[in-house]
């Protein structure tokens, strides 16, 4: 059925997907249940004027709560909350005015409190099976995320690169960011993702990854601020453990 929904309609039929057992459309469910996650996630940053970048890697870790509510259509419908801390951040590729390599290095870390809020849609088999076979499904998640900027550090190398004015030698003279602490501590934007759910007489396990777009800049954007745009895209990959407790 779902892959004749159009994006526009999957997209809503999964963010209010689990106001609909209210309709009583579909067989209801009542489970709730509790656990852990922990993986890594991979951030860049996007700014404007653009800055030369590799993958930022940092740890992630917190817990989950999903509260299922529904099977509609072979669909099973949940809702799933987390509270997870995250290291972001970003680390620069850096390059001379004259656009050569060099030693430099920099990295900044960026330590947040998380709280995704995701739909989920999931289909296969909900429980184990006969004998206590795993049982195993596959699932999307999408929905808002917040977080709170709770420390930053920055990270210089042992050789740092400057002109004669004693300003670092960069591409365009694009320095302003060393030493620029973050304005704004609160972000938001929307994550998605997918993955496999394997039920077992021991709880479920769960691999996942998910990409996170950040909506919200880290540094004022006004006319006279040094960046329009400096806002987080972050991949994830995390795995899960959750218990039942109804």
């Amino acid at each position: 059925m779902l892959k004749h929904l159009s994006p526009l309609r999957l997209i809503l039929l999964l963010l209010f997907c689990p106001a609909i057992s209210f309709a009583q459309l579909g067989q209801p469910r009542s489970a709730i249940s509790l656990g852990v996650n922990a993986g890594f996630a991979m951030n860049k940053m996007s700014f404007d004027p653009s800055i030369k970048q590799n993958w930022h890697f940092g740890p992630t870790l917190g817990v989950t709560a999903r509260f299922t509510s529904e099977m509609y259509f072979k669909t099973l419908c949940a809702l799933q909350v987390e509270l997870n801390y995250m290291q972001a951040g970003w680390r620069e590729n850096v390059l001379s005015s004259a656009g050569l390599e060099l030693p430099d290095t920099y990295r900044r870390d960026m330590h947040y409190l998380q709280l995704p809020m995701l739909a989920r849609l999931a289909w296969g088999n909900e429980t184990t099976g006969k004998g206590g076979r795993p049982g195993l499904m596959g699932f999307i998640v999408a929905g808002p995320q917040v977080g709170f900027l709770i420390g930053e550090k920055e990270h210089y190398g042992q050789t740092w690169t400057t002109l004669d004015d004693g300003t670092p030698d960069r591409p365009g003279g694009m320095s302003s960011q060393y030493g620029l602490k973050a304005d704004r501590k609160f972000e938001y934007g929307i994550a998605a993702g997918g993955g496999l759910e394997l039920h077992t007489r021991s709880g479920d396990f769960l691999l996942e990854g998910r990409y996170y777009y950040g909506l919200s800049d880290v540094f004022k954007n006004g006319k006279t601020d040094v960046f329009a745009r400096s806002a987080s895209g972050t991949i994830v990959v995390k795995m899960t453990y959750l218990f039942s407790l109804r």
